[in-house]
């Protein structure tokens, strides 16, 4: 009888714990301006330690999530439809508000010179597949998009100051 309730007991903190995981990453998940989800298989230790540096540079939080735990957390925060997507290992990357397109970026960089494969993403609640998540990458970061919007604001003002600054210079000559 004693062996019956301890393995009961066993059993409900088992399922405890993993109900408490799916919380954690469910909480993730909210907190993350992106979810990026890949498939890790075949990358080696190297690899994986050079991207989960590149990527804690990056502000990027990456971990291993048993599928059940990701699925349940997509499911209790309203995204649905990712279920394709769990199966096989799986690693997320959860990109923050300063840089959502963070993770995109770096993962698809070790995903063409690695075995890692990229699955799927969410940016800003929005679905993307692997080529989605890759046609994002190629954006560029915050400061230098930031650079080229002042670049095109400046210019048609230069060319403005110059021909006013040619008027005066014919006039008063």
């Amino acid at each position: 009888m004693a062996k019956v309730v301890n393995k009961q007991r066993k059993e409900s903190e088992a399922v405890k714990a993993r109900k408490q995981k799916a919380i954690e990453v469910g909480e993730q998940i909210k907190g993350a301006a992106s979810v990026v989800l890949v498939d890790y298989r075949g990358i080696n230790v190297a690899q994986d330690t050079a991207m989960r540096k590149a990527m804690r540079e990056a502000g990027v939080t990456y971990s291993v999530i048993k599928n059940s735990a990701l699925k349940r957390a997509f499911e209790a925060t309203g995204n649905e439809g990712y279920d394709e997507y769990f199966a096989g290992p799986t690693a997320a990357a959860f990109g923050p508000e300063s840089d959502p397109i963070a993770p995109c970026r770096i993962l698809a960089e070790y995903a063409g010179k690695t075995p890692l494969t990229i699955k799927c993403g969410m940016v800003e609640g929005k679905k993307f597949d692997e080529n989605g998540v890759k046609s994002l990458a190629s954006i560029p970061e915050k400061p230098v998009l930031l650079a080229q919007l002042l670049g095109l604001l400046q210019s048609p003002m230069r060319s403005f100051a110059v021909a006013v600054s040619e008027v005066a210079k014919k006039k008063s000559a």
